[in-house]
């Protein structure tokens, strides 16, 4: 039989055959082994996974992808500065939001410091964005860890790792004790003073980045699961939607309400 001679029931009952899941629920166990095959096929091909020491740990681009495919999404709550004098830190907490259900189901703190191990010279932004990156890894890992080591791999994000692991200082050479010195008469001319050095100009301040609030990111969720919104344009802000600061977050809302209003309005009129 062709394509051409076959009946609407065939032909629907063809296509429910090529039909792929877009999402699965984490509630249904059957689903979410199907996931953690998915997601090993996904972290091998696309390299998402670090190796320290023998043992394969995910990067949170592999956890955001778990998490996108249950409709679940990252939402930074705050990034605090927590530094002192001597000390550049940054702590950063992110929930986590099902687009589903309209609930937050999960949540993770986690700091990052230029005294760790490889990011004395990181500067400010990178501090603070790197504690984001942990914190998203970290809520994620909370609630989906079962699934990544179903999938293969270890249930840490390898943003939390050390990498150049726990290696011993090499011992410093005992110097030779010096020889006893000589004493001689020596005459010298006095020294002239030298010259005070001008003091050091004061650094300026930076002022740190102002992201946008959970409940301006609360408003664009809830705008983007309006039916007239396209799949597409909700899948773009919502992969940029943490690093919105304040000002962008507001024209992202209005650009989503005038955009919503427009097409209101046409359908109004078309119908």
């Amino acid at each position: 039989m062709t394509e051409a001679t076959k009946t609407p029931k065939e032909t629907t009952a063809a296509a429910k055959k090529t039909v792929r899941v877009e999402s699965y629920d984490i509630a249904k166990s059957d689903e979410t082994l199907d996931l953690a095959k998915d997601l090993a096929k996904f972290i091998k091909d696309n390299k998402l996974s670090t190796q320290v020491q023998g043992k394969e740990f995910v990067n949170v681009e592999g956890w955001q992808y778990a998490g996108s495919r249950l409709g679940i999404v990252p939402i930074v709550e705050h990034v605090i500065n927590v530094s002192n004098d001597q000390e550049l830190k940054y702590q950063a907490k992110v929930t986590l939001y099902d687009l589903r259900h309209g609930t937050t189901v999960g949540a993770g703190f986690a700091i990052c410091s230029n005294k760790e191990s490889g990011k004395k010279f990181y500067q400010e932004f990178a501090i603070a964005s790197m504690a984001q990156t942990r914190a998203v890894g970290k809520a994620y890992r909370n609630i989906l860890a079962w699934i990544i080591r179903a999938a293969g791999y270890e249930p840490t994000p390898a943003e939390e790792m050390e990498y150049s692991g726990n290696v011993p200082a090499p011992a410093l050479p005992v110097a030779a004790e010096p020889a006893a010195p000589v004493m001689r008469a020596v005459t010298t001319a006095p020294t002239p003073a030298a010259p005070a050095e001008a003091p050091a100009a004061e650094a300026p301040v930076v002022a740190p980045v102002q992201y946008a609030t959970a409940s301006q990111k609360e408003e664009i969720i809830r705008l983007l699961n309006h039916p007239l919104i396209t799949r597409q344009e909700k899948t773009k802000m919502l992969l940029n939607i943490n690093r919105l600061d304040e000002e962008r977050a507001t024209q992202a809302i209005d650009k989503l309400r005038k955009a919503i209003e427009d097409r209101e309005g046409t359908t109004a009129v078309a119908a």
